[in-house]
């Protein structure tokens, strides 16, 4: 293998394989990330056996090749060169690879790349489904958040993505919040079909995808047992969690008797500043909200209490309909749903104390957050 390339284009190509690099493997060569010559290009690929994310940079090759090198320090040395191009040559009998660029050289001693595992790419199939990127990226940030991390609970760890129609439904939930939103896919699919997707993964796919401008392409193997996006020069390649996630849809409450209609922004700082004093009282941060009349506006009270600290309240004007509610949330989780929204408003619907709130972006009716209530000892 020999081949020169950027130094920007290689550095850009390892901070997006490198996320997928395995920090704590028994196999040695999943530390490393793998270097090939494909096409006129060098391929960079990292799997850690669960995601596996591949990217091509542009590269003038004079011999084909392939090695497997440690990841964490081939970035760290292509980030402290100068921004001039980088010459590699492979030496195939001690699988050392030589670095140079400017005034600074280097060799790594890698792994055979015959002991890489396979990172399936798009070549092995033709998408069934393409979604704009902003929309898919949006969607993501405002849904995975809600997946659970404790991996005692395989299945609520993973975002369940439903392809229906022209529509691509993307629902999490940890037992104490759901999150679900849709978005209109850029075609139909003649066939519906629902996976669960590891949270990791999407979240992976959100950060790749920041600067992507053509619609993501999506793959899911015969055995469905793996799911592929494929974006410009990158493809990102994803285990399916095995299981059936439960029934989200009886969750979400169907009506409400309390509706509060509320600045999110305001919303946002005020949950900020209760949980200060929250966070000594196991978040819990209670709202109270009353309609107003002709002279006063209705109003969400919000109050923390520290039993070492002290209390706060803060008051927040809202257009109220519905009886007056006294209501309990984990502030951390308020915090968590109102800096995803992004519309100027929102709407709590409550319907008593013991029962979930709903919030809803008052622009549209696409994203729905359910979030369970704290029990209030009276």
């Amino acid at each position: 293998m020999k081949l020169s390339c950027l130094q920007e284009n290689l550095a850009h190509g390892l901070s997006v394989v490198g996320r997928a690099v395995s920090s704590r493997s028994t196999l040695p060569v999943l530390s490393n990330v793998l270097l090939a010559t494909d096409g006129g290009r060098l391929k960079l690929a990292a799997t850690n056996l669960e995601i596996g994310i591949s990217c091509w940079v542009g590269a003038k090759v004079a011999e084909e090749g392939a090695v497997t090198v440690p990841a964490r320090l081939l970035t760290e040395f292509v980030n402290s060169l100068p921004p001039e191009p980088i010459d590699m040559e492979l030496s195939v009998r001690t699988q050392t690879l030589h670095l140079r660029c400017a005034r600074f050289e280097a060799n790594i001693k890698g792994i055979d790349a015959q002991e890489f595992p396979i990172v399936l790419t798009a070549e092995e199939g033709t998408p069934f489904a393409t979604v704009a990127p902003d929309a898919l990226r949006q969607m993501i940030t405002r849904v995975v958040f809600a997946a659970a991390t404790d991996e005692s609970r395989p299945i609520l760890t993973g975002v369940l993505t439903t392809f229906e129609g022209d529509r691509l439904t993307m629902a999490a939930a940890d037992g104490y919040r759901l999150s679900v939103e849709y978005i209109t896919l850029e075609g139909s699919v003649s066939e519906k079909v629902e996976v669960l997707v590891p949270a990791r993964a999407l979240a992976e796919l959100a950060r790749i995808s920041a600067d992507q401008t053509e619609p993501i392409g999506v793959i899911i193997t015969p055995t469905r047992n793996q799911i592929l996006f494929h974006l410009q020069n990158i493809d990102l390649v994803s285990q399916l969690i095995e299981g059936r996630f439960p029934d989200y849809r009886q969750i979400i409450p169907t009506s409400y008797t309390n509706r509060a209609i509320v600045d999110v922004q305001s919303f946002l700082k005020a949950t900020r500043v209760a949980h200060l004093f929250a966070r000594d009282s196991a978040n819990i941060v209670r709202l109270e909200i009353a309609a107003g009349d002709e002279l006063i506006p209705g109003r969400v009270t919000l109050m923390a209490t520290s039993n070492q600290l002290g209390d706060n309240v803060g008051q927040l004007d809202a257009i109220v309909q519905g009886e007056p509610i006294q209501i309990a949330f984990n502030a951390k989780y308020l915090i968590d749903v109102l800096s995803v929204i992004d519309s100027p408003q929102v709407a709590l619907d409550t319907i008593s104390p013991s029962s979930p709130g709903v919030l809803r972006r008052t622009s549209d009716d696409r994203f729905v957050h359910v979030i369970m209530p704290m029990h209030l000892s009276r």
